[in-house]
């Protein structure tokens, strides 16, 4: 009864986060789930207190992140990096979608999948407007690769910080094993892009003029420091969250010295509700795990890293992440594999790469959907997971074996 019970309350968290009616956000059932929890007795409140320390550091560079993150995009920073790509790309739609996959790739490893969803979706909208081309390759760029390029730091995505402790790798270490696996998968869905929608990126451009704009560089400056920090700190055991921080001030302070009360907002830029929510999930995955789910997946995965190891870690976490969302699946998962540094990066090729085959996959995901819908762009279900079925196996398979051979040079298993 008690498995069922924890397995009914996280269905009834993911299937509210997925539908959210009345645009509630995803904290309104997870909060309440993760109290039932532990009043019912599926957590004990010591293993709860000890799972929220645990997420805390990681909660807390999110939170951080997202306030980096809008604070660039005030001060810029996107509005230049849709200007730069108009340049570049010199009005072809195939140009464009090389820009937007360096772009989109380069965002999301600096400043996590977030902020390529969020802020840099509605630019390529944006922009693709101004080159008069159609925008439907380049947008769903945006969210294949706000998936699968967060492979490359920690910071990158949620998933990675997540399991970036249990991994016991330094910061460079982590980036040093995954910079093949990453630039691989990229690779894989440019090419995969190029194909699928050679229709799109065969129409004729219709142009307008398109202004210069100025660099943010005070902004960029900031950034790239921070992207520095991030390396930097964690070699003498700084947590990536305070680095975060540190560049959201520099930022904030000029705006809040210029009027006080810019501070409010930029506190709720954190997102205290989406906070909450993976605080709480966190929780709910913990009642599910300690009542039946661990030994279940500690049965599946392998105790080597090998090629096939890797392959059927990678597709179990790819698997999951489907089924319960990416989120969920690093929190069951990591610990199963937390023997193996090899088989914990494998995981994260899995959650990683595997949410592009449905929209449940990720949150991130589910965000870019409203984001098209704003645009009066709704996305096609059949042709979203046709584009899925193309691209994940092929990316799962040449990441996985990348990182095998990254593995065998380096002597990490």
């Amino acid at each position: 009864m008690q498995t069922v019970t924890a397995i009914g309350l996280l269905a009834i968290v993911l299937a509210f986060a997925v539908a959210r009616p009345a645009r509630l956000p995803e904290a309104a059932m997870a909060v309440p789930a993760a109290v039932v929890a532990v009043l019912i007795g599926l957590v004990s409140w010591s293993d709860a207190w000890s799972e929220l320390s645990a997420l805390g550091p990681t909660v807390g560079f999110l939170a951080a992140i997202l306030v980096l993150s809008h604070l660039s995009d005030a001060e810029g920073v996107f509005t230049y990096l849709g200007g730069v790509a108009a340049r570049v790309s010199r009005a072809s739609p195939q140009r464009l979608l090389g820009v937007v996959f360096v772009l989109a790739a380069t965002v999301t490893a600096a400043l996590s999948l977030d902020a390529t969803i969020v802020l840099l979706t509605p630019v390529v909208f944006a922009t693709a407007a101004k080159l008069g081309v159609r925008a439907r390759p380049h947008v769903y760029a945006c969210t294949h690769l706000a998936n699968s390029a967060s492979l490359l730091l920690p910071v990158s995505n949620l998933t990675n910080l997540l399991a970036f402790a249990a991994s016991g790798l330094t910061f460079v270490g982590f980036a040093r094993l995954m910079a093949l696996p990453w630039l691989v998968v990229i690779a894989v869905e440019y090419l995969v892009f190029r194909r699928f929608f050679a229709s799109d990126l065969g129409t004729p451009a219709r142009p307008r003029a398109v202004e210069r704009v100025a660099a943010p560089r005070f902004a960029l400056i900031v950034l790239a420091l921070t992207l520095a920090g991030f390396a930097g700190a964690a070699s003498i055991g700084i947590h990536p969250a305070w680095v975060a921080t540190a560049g959201a001030l520099v930022l904030a302070t000029p705006r809040v010295i210029r009027r006080w009360r810019s501070a409010g907002r930029i506190l709720l830029e954190t997102n205290p509700a989406f906070c909450a929510f993976v605080f709480a999930l966190g929780i709910v995955v913990l009642a599910v795990r300690h009542h039946g789910l661990d030994p279940a997946i500690g049965a599946l995965v392998p105790e080597h890293a090998d090629l096939l190891g890797l392959l059927w870690v990678a597709g179990l976490a790819a698997l999951l992440a489907n089924l319960v969302n990416n989120i969920p699946a690093t929190l069951v998962l990591v610990p199963a594999v937390a023997h193996s540094p090899g088989l914990i990066l494998a995981v994260l090729v899995g959650v990683n790469v595997g949410p592009n085959l449905t929209y449940v996959g990720s949150l991130a995901t589910l965000l870019w959907r409203q984001i098209l819908h704003a645009h009066d762009a709704r996305p096609v279900l059949a042709d979203f997971l046709r584009l899925g079925i193309m691209t994940v196996p092929a990316c799962l398979v040449a990441g996985v074996t990348a990182l095998w051979a990254t593995l065998k040079i380096s002597g990490v298993s």
